[in-house]
């Protein structure tokens, strides 16, 4: 794999924030947290605890200098509790001490007497109370209304998917340095560098250039970092700028599990109306978010639920409204797919039971309702290109669907204790965020005066393959080696102003950032080429493979020579550069706009057995299509299609967050949170990239490939549902995920 950190993570040389040097008389810091799920905060008792050795500090809301607000989009969540409790594990108090040991010793002897209040946990109970983040959205098309009098066929029914743990290898975790003249630099776990400086500027009431955050690499985000990290390295400025010293905070495995938000449950409710030859005519649907105590990242998230409420297919008629439910639980978050995996998921149930209600294969409904080139979304923007039915086609063909599906008849006319399953799942995902503003990004290109070259940008490296593709752009635009250029850490002392390495735009945006700020040092080393090689114009100048070329030909004369020459006219090898994504645009008033740069599509096939004796399932295979565009680099790009696909199927099949009546997290450790391990991987993954049609892409005419095969692992689900139809006809199997092994034998023992 083309990955410049491949052999560092192998021989463990890697560092992450934990393996971080930490200066000399660093302190370490513990966190107090809420010991119910609801109820006033009656005081903190910290007195056993400020008499423990190694106790440097006990902080609570009262000492936080600036702002005592950690809410991004809304300010309503405290960094520290105040006068009330909403969730069990909010934070409350902040133990800093002389070591790990000391500190966290320290915040089991703080005590919080809390007067109870009801929790509410329960999405749907929130919304009939009124308890909401915001108030609804509705994204709407045509006259829903009027149009189910002119269906063949309607049904109705429930959808829920539950919540997914981010398991990132590396916990939550930051460390605050003090420097001089009151700067503080954060060594932050973060995928959104300039939101925690934002954030940490107003909790200390500095302005932000006092405060720099450098991420060199996460191990791990999917999500869970936009956000979420943003807490915790609050508290390790306020530990570091109360104390003086530098503070460590890095939360153990089980504390991330239980104070960290998931993936956003949905519950939802669906109509679906089709004529007699399979056409979606109408979809109504509502759906249920839960929340969790605060905002963090709900709104957006809800609102790309609206944005991929019909998926892959046109229909005519739609009315899709969305509530967030504000309850007791940690705040849910950001996590790959962002929304839009919970929106399809409903969608593939109204069409499985549409399919079943009319005898004929959901695919067939699937096909014949997919979105064509031209045809438009409900908020008003066009498929740009016929790509997604190129994937259909290809998928069809290549793999031979019919014969997956005689192959599959033919075991279970041969089976009588085992069933298979197949299911197709297209997907159609829009890339960009759906806020505008974020749109944006920076960077800033070295060239060093040997001739190699390093970039800064505001993307953060978390496993995806970012870096490497950047090093591919910076070395394709000036013509050189990409072994010569080197990737930097993210700093926002270096760019600023950055927006969150998520929605699948970081190598798009800072990819379109670095190769303009290469092609402004490139322009001017044209100009020093032409001057030495005496060309009249500079334009026929180009460097491939680190030679000077002039209308296509070796000029003998190196890249090196040529940095050389311009250092020596005095003329910059620096450049910042800043790109915009252009034409996006959304009005929120109307619901209408063009919100995305383009859509990243596919489609895979899915195969499943069922055991009908235990309810196991195991996933066969997965066949799938992907279109990628001109691919920068087709192996980090597989590597992100296999593990997006594992991780859907996990969510759907097998990943359950259990909660205690009190609230608390059950299932906060691996050996009760079960994530898809090698065994729970499919015998067979094929993946192929659709050829290039020369549709909208991003850089170097590659399309983003880190969140759109997620939810190919929703045909999981569906694949699973069609072997227990096949075991026990009839059965109207409730769409709840995961369908795990006990869902499973509950469907297969109600009666038909």
């Amino acid at each position: 794999m083309n990955h410049h950190e491949a052999v560092l993570h192998v021989r463990g040389e890697a560092r992450f924030v934990d393996d971080e040097p930490t200066p000399a008389g660093t302190l370490h810091a513990a966190v107090v947290t809420s010991p119910t799920a609801h109820g006033r905060l009656l005081g903190i008792d910290a007195g056993e605890a400020e008499r423990l050795p190694g106790v440097r500090a006990i902080l609570t809301c009262r000492d936080v200098p600036g702002k005592n607000q950690v809410g991004t989009i809304i300010p309503d969540e405290p960094l520290l509790a105040e006068a009330a409790v909403h969730y069990l594990g909010q934070p409350v108090a902040l133990v800093v001490a002389d070591s790990d040991a000391q500190a966290r010793r320290a915040a089991r002897a703080v005590h919080v007497p809390v007067e109870p209040l009801p929790p509410e946990f329960d999405a749907r109970a929130a919304n009939a109370r009124g308890e909401l983040i915001f108030p609804q959205r509705t994204f709407a098309r045509g006259d829903v209304d009027s149009a189910w009098a002119a269906c063949a066929v309607v049904v109705a029914g429930r959808a829920e998917t539950g919540a997914q743990e981010h398991v990132y290898l590396e916990t939550q975790g930051a460390v605050a340095i003090p420097g001089e003249g009151g700067t503080l630099r954060l060594l932050s776990a973060t995928q959104a560098p300039t939101a925690v400086q934002r954030v940490v500027a107003g909790v200390l009431g500095v302005p932000m250039h006092r405060v720099e955050v450098e991420v060199r690499r996460l191990g791990g985000g999917f999500g869970g970092k936009e956000d979420q990290a943003t807490p915790w390295a609050g508290l390790a400025a306020l530990g570091a700028w109360c104390t003086g010293r530098p503070v460590k905070l890095v939360l153990r495995r089980q504390e991330d599990m239980r104070w960290t938000g998931k993936r956003h449950p949905y519950s939802s409710d669906f109509r679906i109306g089709l004529d007699r030859d399979g056409r979606i005519l109408a979809y109504e649907v509502f759906f249920y978010q839960n929340a969790g105590a605060t905002a963090d990242l709900s709104p957006a998230i809800l609102e790309r639920t609206l944005f991929h409420a019909t998926n892959a297919y046109f229909i005519p008629h739609v009315r899709a409204t969305a509530a967030s439910c504000r309850t007791n639980l940690p705040s849910n978050t950001a996590f790959r797919g962002f929304g839009g995996p919970q929106a399809m998921f409903v969608l593939e149930a109204a069409i499985a039971r549409a399919a079943a209600e009319m005898g004929l294969e959901p695919a067939e409904i699937q096909r014949r309702n997919l979105l064509r080139e031209g045809e438009e979304f409900p908020y008003g923007m066009r498929m740009a290109s016929s790509a997604l039915t190129r994937c259909w086609t290809e998928a069809e063909t290549r793999y031979d669907l019919p014969a997956i599906r005689r192959r599959a008849a033919e075991f279970n006319d041969a089976h009588r204790l085992e069933k298979q399953g197949v299911a197709v799942m297209p997907v159609c995902f829009g890339i960009s965020f759906t806020n505008t503003v974020l749109n944006q990004a920076g960077a800033l290109v070295h060239v060093h005066t040997d001739g190699s070259v390093s970039v800064s940008t505001g993307a953060v490296e978390m496993g995806q393959g970012t870096a490497p593709k950047l090093r591919q752009v910076a070395a394709a635009t000036l013509g050189i080696d990409p072994e010569r250029v080197r990737i930097d850490s993210t700093s926002t002392s270096r760019v600023a102003s950055t927006s969150p390495t998520a929605a699948s735009t970081g190598p798009d945006m800072n990819g379109h950032a670095t190769r303009l700020a290469g092609e402004a040092i490139l322009a001017r080393l044209r100009e020093v080429a032409a001057r030495r090689l005496a060309v009249a114009d500079a334009a026929t100048i180009g460097i491939r493979a680190g030679q000077v070329h002039v209308l296509g030909r070796p000029a003998g004369f190196s890249w090196a020579e040529l940095v050389g020459a311009a250092y020596a006219e005095r003329v910059s090898l620096s450049a910042h550069a800043h790109y915009a994504t252009p034409r996006i645009h959304f009005d929120k008033a109307t619901g209408r706009g063009e919100p995305f740069a383009y859509h990243a599509c596919g489609v895979a096939i899915v195969e499943a057995t069922v055991d009908v004796l235990r309810g196991e399932c195991r996933i066969d295979a997965v066949r799938v299509v992907h279109d990628a565009g001109h691919s920068i680099d087709p192996l980090v790009d597989r590597g992100q299609v296999e593990g997006g696909l594992l991780q859907g199927i996990g969510w759907m099949t097998m990943e359950e967050v259990l909660h205690l009546p009190s609230g608390g997290v059950a299932t906060d450790t691996l050996t009760t949170y079960k994530v898809p391990d090698l065994y729970a991987a499919p015998d067979e993954v094929e993946v192929h990239f659709l050829e290039p049609g020369g549709e909208p892409a991003g850089i170097m005419g590659a399309k983003a490939v880190g969140e759109p095969p997620l939810m190919y692992g929703i045909g999981a689900f569906f694949a699973v549902h069609a072997a227990i139809r096949a075991a026990r006809p009839g059965t109207d199997t409730h769409f709840v995920a995961p369908l795990s092994a006990e869902r499973i034998l509950a469907a297969l023992s109600e009666p038909s």
